[in-house]
């Protein structure tokens, strides 16, 4: 299946407003590259993209584009100041990250993220580090299991998930996706119509395995010190936690500065907000859910850094 980028006219229009044709642009989530062609075809000559993804594949994609302006670079985008600091980079005039996990990658059953064909249960973005989902599930004990579900999977079922992995994995390792698949199945008593038994238990693992949430959270505030005056930062989640940390971190920094409480100073001494809140949240269309369903979970957020 073909990428279909999510939002793409919505977050692009944000992201790159016509007075900045020439400045520096980060795309911290390439994946297969939809958000970042549109943003070279609105960059002029001297305009300039980095695009950051944990995924080798989606590396290998970007690399097929022969633009002068675009520069690759495999890294978490917890890492991008540091990869922005190798580069000279000390400022930034807009950056994106798309959230989630991208069509290449569930559709690939060697990966391990999907439930519906059969693969080794990996889950990893970058399949060359870290923990397997596979690894984690035949050390973990049965509470950090449950809450892990629990807690990225919004399962309700999860206690009785986590029972059921604990004891599935004293008769031998649980290793293929499909096994793990057939195991929540039977372990989750009723779902919602259309949905998958194992559609939470997925999510929760690929959440953990690959600290999205702490990666979200360490990347927000190095934007904060490399975003330039004027500067904005898109942010596409598809989870209600990821959106959340979004919204706190937009909303937290969109106020101004708090003192101690019962400091005589004035209001007007306050040290300023350092984010400017642009529209509202966004959401696809009706028409853009019906011609590609994974959109229907999406939530566009925009910020613009004040001076």
């Amino acid at each position: 299946m073909i990428h279909e980028p999510v939002l793409l006219t919505e977050a692009v229009d944000a992201l790159v407003p016509e007075a900045r044709p020439e400045g520096t642009f980060l795309d911290a989530t390439f994946g297969r590259g939809g958000h970042a062609r549109r943003i070279l075809a609105r960059l002029g000559p001297r305009g300039r993209l980095i695009a950051l993804d944990r995924d080798a594949d989606a590396i290998a994609a970007a690399n097929e584009i022969s633009d002068p302006r675009l520069s690759v670079v495999q890294a978490r985008f917890s890492a991008l100041r540091e990869v922005l600091e190798e580069r000279g980079i000390t400022a930034l005039d807009g950056a994106l990250l798309d959230l989630g996990v991208s069509s290449p990658q569930i559709d690939d059953p060697q990966r391990g993220f999907s439930f519906r064909g059969d693969g080794p249960l990996d889950m990893r973005m970058d399949a060359t580090s870290g923990e397997t989902a596979a690894q984690w599930l035949a050390r973990a004990g049965e509470g950090e299991i449950r809450g892990v579900i629990k807690t990225y999977g919004d399962e309700r079922f999860a206690q009785q998930i986590a029972k059921a992995i604990v004891a599935a994995r004293q008769r031998g390792p649980i290793t293929r996706t499909r096994e793990l698949a057939d195991l929540v199945g039977k372990a989750v008593r009723t779902r919602e119509p259309g949905q998958d038994p194992a559609t939470r238990t997925f999510q929760a693992l690929r959440i953990h395995v690959n600290q999205e949430l702490e990666e979200l959270s360490l990347a927000l505030p190095q934007l904060m010190d490399v975003l330039s005056p004027g500067a904005r930062v898109a942010v596409i989640s598809f989870h209600s936690l990821e959106d959340r940390i979004v919204k706190n971190f937009f909303r937290d920094h969109a106020r101004p500065g708090r003192m101690p409480e019962k400091l005589p100073i004035r209001e007007a001494d306050l040290p300023a907000p350092r984010l400017k809140l642009v529209g509202k949240p966004v959401r696809a269309s009706a028409a853009e859910v019906a011609a590609n369903p994974r959109s229907r979970s999406a939530t566009l957020r925009v910020a613009e850094r004040l001076p």
